[in-house]
């Protein structure tokens, strides 16, 4: 198929941390013949572990081995020591639970997925080797602690899922036809939990990197340019690479705005800042390796995070932000969220969905679906969303809940419980906390999903957790553009925005022609260009080098970076530009004013 993309976007969707003093080898020539020489200098009878994340394809990769590495040994550590599938899936039932979309986050170690006895005679089988040898799979250090060179070919999430759509089994399964939500479950709530587990054990020790997410070229860093690509990036603003989406409400305005295929039939969702889901690129000269993001929130947590953020969170990234594109589009989801006691207790996860809708554009006439309408009966609401469900009549959204009309840089306030959806004609910057699988869906205008099948919904979930109270007159004086003025100076201005103060997330937004100096001030800073086509971001003490965003990209500032600055560059002299900026809430310095002081 013949694809399009427009000329005149300026959006980066593929944005790199350069990484000097180090080299990116290509192809499985270079790779493999680095990986033999670097075994053969430290021991005549090499052991060489590569430690794969789930979704490497390991048939590809042993096939690599063989044929480039004919004087060693293959040994599978998954076909030698892993439980079986049955055995496996028993293990894990209780966390995945019957729901096709809901599991809870299981405390497995990756240890727990192999027989310890066969796991005790590979390791003495490998001791007492008489040719050079490479385990591979995921846990091939688990058979291998002492190699003599340790790889890990690791995988991105957003990869790995479209692996899976496209038939790609769960680890150990033989599910590739199954449906992608309940594999995608099967790897968020317990497989992917262990190997990240697992993986961060590896990072000090691995003397290589192996980079397979495109199928036809493997690479490969050492294992200190992969560490020093990771420091690298904890110290200077920086962007995960985005990933674009279609759905059944999908628009058309990131066709432009991003550059994205114009003969697609839409684009639902851009993930630009969600750490568990996207890619890490790093730069290698003219080579880029392409790594997962989250590995820079598990080896730099702290000054990532800042101190404050990650005694609290731990070595997670707590803020997300996404683009939701209805411009051309249908409505999404009406939904709602879970109370943190109900995610803690149902889930395992230990804070909740809160969220926001800051409106990048909108068409006239557009609105925000926001709480419940004064005055109506829950039990009808709930009957009616049941009817709803099966097919017999349409949930007659408009006599429940709130429409707000929605206009360009309006920011509507979403704490969990709050019934809400962006309607048709709205471009949503989704400002929200991370857990982002946790939508319970309460009505989808009785559409299929893109496999054909019904978009699930949750009903029995909502009731548990729908905040009647949210009504027409709490939505309006406490959610809905609860814009506050801060400060000022010299060509800028700040204002608070949000979020609501059950919510722990802090927005800013400012307006400026001129330079602004912002501080971190000790916790990761979140902020997309709203307004204008570039700005530049600096330091006041040359700490980094200058970093240009563009318009509608999300960028990222570690806490160690302190003061930093932003400013027009030459291209957008003369025009008034806008960032909004996420961070998590000091309640001692941050809160807004309390929710009696807006009545």
């Amino acid at each position: 198929m013949t694809t399009s993309t427009p000329s005149n976007s300026n959006y980066d969707r593929f944005p790199r941390v350069d990484v000097p003093g180090h080299s990116a080898l290509v192809g499985g020539e270079q790779v493999f013949d680095r990986i033999g020489q670097s075994a053969f200098s430290r021991a005549e009878m090499p052991l060489v572990a590569i430690d794969c994340y789930p979704g490497v394809d390991l048939d590809a990769l042993k096939r690599d081995i063989a044929g480039k590495l004919p004087q060693f040994d293959i040994v599978d550590v998954e076909a030698e020591a892993a439980h079986g599938e049955a055995a496996l899936s028993e293990m894990m039932q209780r966390w995945l639970t019957e729901d096709r979309v809901f599991g809870v986050l299981a405390p497995f170690r990756l240890s727990e997925f192999y027989e310890s006895e066969k796991l005790e005679h590979l390791r003495a089988r490998l001791a007492a080797r008489k040719r050079p040898t490479v385990v591979v799979g995921l846990g091939a250090t688990l058979a291998a602690p002492e190699a003599d060179i340790t790889v890990l070919a690791d995988m991105p999430r957003w990869e790995l899922q479209q692996r899976m759509r496209k038939g790609v089994p769960n680890w150990r399964c033989s599910n590739g036809d199954e449906d992608i939500l309940r594999k995608f479950k099967r790897g968020f709530f317990v497989e992917w939990r262990a190997a990240d587990r697992h993986k961060q054990t590896l990072f000090d020790r691995i003397d290589f990197l192996l980079d397979t997410t495109d199928v036809d070229t493997v690479k490969l860093i050492t294992g200190d340019a992969f560490r020093d690509g990771l420091e690298r990036a904890s110290g200077q603003p920086f962007r995960v690479m985005p990933f674009f989406d279609p759905g059944v409400w999908g628009g058309q305005w990131m066709k432009t705005t991003c550059g994205l295929d114009t003969s697609a039939k839409n684009y639902a969702w851009c993930f630009d800042c969600v750490p568990e889901e996207n890619s890490l690129l790093l730069g290698f000269g003219n080579e880029t390796i392409e790594i997962p993001s989250i590995n820079l929130v598990f080896r730099h947590p702290v000054a990532l995070l800042g101190d404050r953020t990650h005694a609290r969170f731990g070595a997670e990234f707590p803020i997300r932000f996404d683009l939701l594109d209805t411009m051309g589009g249908g409505n999404l989801s009406l939904q709602v969220h879970p109370l943190t006691e109900y995610i803690q207790a149902n889930f395992g996860m230990h804070y909740t969905q809160d969220e926001s809708y800051y409106i990048l554009d909108a068409e006239p006439g557009s609105s925000v679906y926001l709480g419940v309408q004064e005055g109506i009966e829950p039990a009808e609401m709930l009957e009616s969303l049941r009817v709803a469900e099966t097919g017999a009549e349409a949930f007659p959204a408009e006599k429940f809940v709130n429409q707000f009309p929605a206009k360009k840089h309006d920011h509507f306030l979403i704490p969990a419980g709050t019934v809400h959806c962006s309607g048709a004609g709205t471009m949503v910057l989704e400002i929200s906390a991370t857990p982002y699988i946790f939508t319970f869906k309460l009505w989808d205008w009785g559409r299929l999903g893109l496999d054909g099948l019904p978009r699930p919904v949750h009903i029995d979930h909502g009731e548990a957790v729908i905040q009647w109270k949210r009504d027409t007159a709490f939505a309006r004086d406490q959610l809905v553009d609860r814009v506050e003025k801060i400060a000022s100076g010299d060509g800028w201005e700040e204002e608070r925005t949000g979020l609501h103060h059950r919510e722990f997330i802090e927005v800013r937004r400012h307006w400026f022609t001129k330079s602004v100096t912002h501080d971190t001030r000790g916790t990761v800073n979140v902020l997309n260009l709203v307004e204008g086509t570039e700005a530049e971001v600096s330091s006041p003490t040359g700490a980094f080098d200058p970093y240009v965003v563009h318009y509608a990209e999300t960028f990222i500032v570690p806490a160690a970076v302190g003061k930093y600055v932003i400013s027009p560059t030459a291209r957008s002299q003369g025009s008034r530009l806008a960032t909004v900026k996420a961070f998590v809430r000091d309640t001692e310095i941050d809160s807004p004013a309390s929710a009696d002081s807006h009545k």
